[in-house]
């Protein structure tokens, strides 16, 4: 793009979008890169959890997307956050609920933004006790695991 032409982003999306050919889609629809959205999806409410509690809950959750389908004008889904104790999901449910409402609007907030449409949140939260250091609780998660390799 030459200097003489215009200067910023919006010159060099023109100019390429102007020069590059049109083609298939290389990827289903619902995917980003290589990702899938429920892959996002997930990562925003585990997102979530780290803004809303700084200390142990982030690091011993993971975020798993059980059900998203379109159900009308908006999209439902079911997302289940597993940590590895009782006391872990007492602290993310909160007194009388408080603490995963609050959660669920911070994530629904940042879903609907990416989705670009409203969204309906059902977070569930269960004990899977050390799944961090099981291999097989690993896998289950999606997570891939050397054969090789053992956690300590």
């Amino acid at each position: 793009v030459s200097a003489r032409r215009g200067t910023g982003m919006e010159e060099l999306v023109r100019a390429l979008g102007e020069n590059l050919p049109t083609g298939p889609f290389l990827y289903p629809e619902d995917e980003v890169a290589s990702a899938p959205v429920r892959f996002f999806v997930a990562e925003m409410v585990r997102e979530a959890i780290f803004k809303q509690f700084h200390e142990e809950i982030p690091y011993a959750s993971i975020c798993r997307v059980e059900e998203f389908r379109d159900a009308g004008n908006r999209t439902y889904i079911q997302v289940t956050i597993y940590v590895e104790r009782s006391s872990q999901k007492g602290i993310l449910i909160g007194d009388q609920g408080q603490a995963i409402r609050s959660l669920g609007t911070a994530a629904r907030s940042r879903i609907e933004h990416f989705l670009d449409k409203p969204v309906y949140l059902d977070l569930w939260v269960k004990v899977l006790a050390g799944w961090r250091r099981k291999p097989e609780q690993l896998r289950r998660l999606g997570i891939p695991v050397p054969q090789e390799h053992r956690l300590h």
